[in-house]
């Protein structure tokens, strides 16, 4: 389990990574420090996201 949440965590934090800095840069916060902050923010929220995926895949149905 902890290597498919490791993989999934590559894809589903990238995407929300990726997501937070193009609302940064759309809200008009174009310098470094702000874009970091989302994308450490995006790394971060994509943790439970993570958990809760690879919850979903492994339990029976």
């Amino acid at each position: 389990m902890l290597r498919l949440g490791l993989i999934l965590h590559l894809f589903i934090g990238s995407t929300l990574s990726g997501s937070a800095i193009i609302v940064a840069l759309v809200m008009g916060h174009g310098t470094l420090t702000p874009i970091l902050i989302a994308a450490v923010l995006g790394f971060l929220m994509a943790i439970p996201a993570t958990w809760m995926v690879t919850k979903m895949l492994y339990e029976p149905r």
